[in-house]
């Protein structure tokens, strides 16, 4: 399943009114070489104007929502955990890791799978 978010408002898109960018290809992609544990984790691709990036959102249990965003020009894939309300900090999201876009899809869903594994986000 694909989500949008715009100024707020969170849509569904299928089929035909999926955005067909670079960014949304290389996530539809990688979530196809995700390992079944990470399907389990409820696994969407987002398209969110607001924060400006395309990514993977996975569902976790034990921390809220943890999102692979596709990287933009040279930058790095950044992998975030984004919280529902601002902590005392008020900061609305944690980067956990990044990578460099040297891997090919496959070594990315692999990378991800695993840093979630290992750290207690998927069981």
């Amino acid at each position: 399943m694909e989500l949008t978010i715009t100024d707020g408002i969170v849509r569904g898109v299928r089929g035909a009114d999926a955005p067909m960018t670079e960014l949304a290809v290389r996530a539809r992609t990688i979530a196809n070489l995700l390992p079944l544990l990470c399907a389990r984790a409820g696994v969407k691709i987002v398209h969110n104007s607001d924060r400006n990036y395309t990514g993977i959102r996975f569902e976790t249990k034990a921390a809220g929502p943890v999102v692979l965003e596709m990287p933009m020009g040279e930058e790095p894939y950044r992998l975030v955990q984004e919280f529902i309300d601002p902590d005392k900090a008020g900061r609305t999201e944690v980067e956990l890791r990044r990578f460099p876009q040297i891997y090919k899809p496959h070594g990315i869903a692999l990378i991800t799978a695993d840093f979630l594994r290992s750290n207690g986000f998927l069981k």
